[in-house]
């Protein structure tokens, strides 16, 4: 069974030897528990992990279907980001310039959170601050970066988060071919998300948190989780499901699950990084539409992913949609598009994942001290950083504490469900199909195609 889970994705292949020769056990059977979370990912641990420090007397248990880190925790890119999947001036409209601003600063400061419980629980997650460059590789590109950093620029954004790099200072940081300038920011770390995630497992189980793993969820109701392993009964429940929150009958359209991909290289000799440079670990992407998204390894690979894969109807989750037709070949050609000395270099492993992404692209942090119910999610891909935020602001407002998380605008907000089937089937891969096809027309004619942009955006919400 370790081959068996370690071939999920590069991230768990390469965790320590054992790591994943065993399970946690399962649920014994009907519990009792101060407060039971549903998922064991990244929004799961964080919560479970403030909830312990903050008072350890609580009984906190943690049930996870398959093991900690299965999902999108432990098989993602690898970024722990600022960035929040809503615009500010969405953020603004609905609370005000301020709010998004402090929202934005609060996404900032948890990066080195994240950094400084990893450094102070031994978790061996490869952190590396080296920020985020994304570059342009057309005259398109480019102008659309320049158009960025005046927006940012209008929102209070200096030079000390974000820079405009042209040409020759863009491939001093990463030597991509094509690469007409870029933006950098140093709001941005890698990470090796399985070992992160992992250890945050073991990290919480030493402040007296029960994982159980092995334990699948049925159904969560006011006070109580059904498994099919027993009953937990808690006074608090929190679901953390994330991009499989439609595995539960209840949420069929509160988040839909979207597959990203993802490949990795074998390890590059050190003539060929002498010529990529990337010496800081900067995370990587262009200004494409078609999100691409990359890093360079602890080990010395490179890591890139994307979208691409189609959405399923019914928001159906299959490990054979991991590997669909054509896209990580797609993924392989953008590889040596952009540094076409790796023609010849393998690809070693190929996988992929779902994330949660909500109707609005807008994330929330719930609870109703009526019902014991707490939620966090739709984090939309960005969520390395943002679950830490969601775990930490969770702990506060079920201890009912007052702090400035538990103000900011995410927090006790919903987003509109998605339609039914089959709208919704529909608009997804539509939107798809026209984030493609805008990068073609780009492309070809060297002009923006901002009505094709308008139209992504009233389809997608995004």
């Amino acid at each position: 069974m370790d081959t068996a889970r370690r071939s999920i994705s590069y991230w768990h292949d390469s965790l320590p030897t054992g790591d994943l020769a065993s399970l946690r056990p399962p649920l014994p059977g009907n519990l009792d528990a101060d407060i039971a979370i549903v998922g064991g990912g990244f929004t799961g641990l964080w919560t479970a992990y403030y909830l312990a420090k903050r008072d350890p007397s609580i009984r906190v248990v943690v049930l996870e279907k398959e093991f900690a880190g299965f999902g999108a925790s432990g098989r993602n890119g690898g970024w722990a980001s600022a960035f929040l999947p809503a615009s500010w001036e969405q953020i603004a409209r609905e609370s005000s310039r301020d709010q998004a601003l402090r929202f934005q600063r609060a996404a900032n400061e948890s990066i080195d959170e994240v950094g400084t419980v990893a450094a102070k629980e031994g978790i061996d997650g490869h952190f590396a601050k080296g920020g985020y460059l994304r570059v342009a590789t057309s005259p398109v590109q480019w102008e659309r970066l320049n158009e960025e950093l005046a927006h940012a620029r209008a929102w209070e954004h200096t030079e000390d988060d974000l820079m405009l790099l042209d040409r020759s200072e863009a491939r001093a940081r990463v030597t991509a071919d094509r690469v007409f300038g870029g933006l950098y920011t140093p709001h941005c770390a890698a990470i090796h998300p399985a070992r992160m995630v992992r250890g945050l497992a073991t990290a919480v189980e030493r402040l007296g948190v029960t994982v159980f793993e092995g334990t699948e969820v049925t159904a969560i109701e006011p006070g109580i989780v059904r498994t099919v392993r027993g009953d937990v009964r808690a006074e608090v429940v929190v679901r953390a499901l994330e991009g499989y929150t439609a595995s539960l009958p209840q949420y069929p359209r509160a988040l839909v699950p979207i597959y990203s991909l993802m490949m990795a290289t074998e390890p590059l000799p050190d003539v060929l990084w002498d010529e990529i440079g990337w010496r800081d670990r900067e995370t990587l992407n262009d200004e494409r539409r078609f999100i691409i998204y990359a890093q360079r390894t602890a080990d010395g690979r490179i890591a890139l992913g994307g979208r691409g894969a189609p959405y399923h109807w019914g928001s159906r989750i299959d490990p054979s949609y991991e590997h669909p037709r054509g896209v990580h070949d797609a993924l392989r050609r953008t590889l040596v598009e952009l540094f076409p000395a790796l023609h010849d270099v393998a690809v070693t492993h190929r996988w992929g994942g779902v994330l949660g992404v909500p109707r609005d692209w807008f994330p929330s942090v719930r609870f109703d001290r009526d019902t014991g119910f707490a939620t966090a999610g739709g984090y939309a891909g960005d969520g390395v950083t943002l679950t830490n935020l969601a775990g930490r602001t969770l702990a506060d407002l079920i201890t009912d504490t007052d702090s400035d998380l538990t103000t900011l605008p995410w927090v006790g907000r919903e987003s509109r469900p998605f339609e039914p089937e089959p709208f919704r089937f529909v608009g997804i891969n539509a939107g798809f199909h026209l984030a493609e096809w805008i990068d073609r027309r780009e492309q070809q004619t060297g002009r923006p195609a901002r009505l094709l942009d308008r139209a992504m955006g009233l389809l997608t919400g995004h």
